[in-house]
């Protein structure tokens, strides 16, 4: 029965995830969604500009601090380790939607681009972001990365089986595609606003941070072998010149790559 439920709930903590992931491309693109990042009534920029950062400050915190390791080795005494990862994405799926709900539109304009053509170009382009976004997640482990492989392991009876380094596909290129393409979506418009102006600038800073934290971590479980892929692939930009390298022996270690 246990497994039963926490298959359950790992299931209906992924359909909360990816309808909230699709509410924010119509967010972020200001399309099909009732509450964009621009519509509604503009608050006062001070209420505006305290209660946006205060909830994007939010889900920045609870995306990293429930991401790191110490952490996780306290939670999991609490909590299932099977259903860990999707309370996980549960709990930022819900910070997100409070952050849809509460956000206050700041509409004043910072670039309008009229031309058609370059309009159309820009609009794409932060579509091919999302899809960047979402296809990296399926080049590593989709289905692992937001909690679906933990729970139907767990009610199979069997154990998460061991996750070496790979770099597949665009890992090959950058080191962070998925933040490359939320970058790439949140500032491909052709009408910025301050207020998406604000959401792109402290959501890229908060990507920065979590790219130090994150690389940070995955050192501690590779090694060599993480340092290595470092120096020769860079963080976000495909076409940077890698470094050279001295070619590294890592002893082989069994970890995720996941968070």
């Amino acid at each position: 029965m246990n497994r039963i439920v926490s298959l359950l709930y790992g299931l209906f903590a992924y359909i909360v995830f990816f309808v909230t992931f699709l509410y924010a491309v119509g967010f972020v693109s200001g399309r099909v969604v009732p509450k964009t990042i621009d519509s509604g009534v503009p608050a006062p920029l001070p209420e505006a500009l305290i209660v946006n950062i205060a909830l994007m400050t939010l889900f920045a915190l609870q995306h990293s601090v429930m991401a790191r390791p110490a952490f996780k080795r306290w939670w999991t005494q609490y909590v299932s380790k099977s259903i860990e990862r999707s309370t996980y994405v549960l709990l930022a799926s819900l910070a997100l939607i409070l952050l849809f709900w509460q956000w206050r539109p700041i509409p004043t304009t910072v670039w309008l681009v009229e031309e058609p053509v370059l309009a159309a170009v820009l609009t794409a382009l932060s579509f091919v972001g999302w899809l960047i976004v979402l296809a990296s997640t399926f080049m590593i482990n989709h289905f692992e990365l937001f909690g679906l492989h933990q729970v139907v392991n767990n009610a199979r009876g069997k154990s998460m089986p061991n996750v070496r380094f790979k770099t597949p596909a665009l890992y090959k290129l950058v080191r962070h595609p998925i933040y490359l393409g939320f970058i790439i979506a949140f500032w491909a418009t052709p009408h910025m606003t301050v207020g998406h102006l604000l959401f792109a600038a402290v959501t890229t800073g908060y990507i920065l941070v979590g790219i130090f934290l994150e690389e940070r971590d995955l050192i501690d479980l590779f090694g060599d072998e993480y340092r290595n892929y470092r120096q020769r692939v860079s963080m976000l930009i495909p076409w940077r010149k890698s470094a050279e390298t001295t070619t590294l022996h890592p002893t082989p270690r069994k970890a995720s790559l996941f968070r």
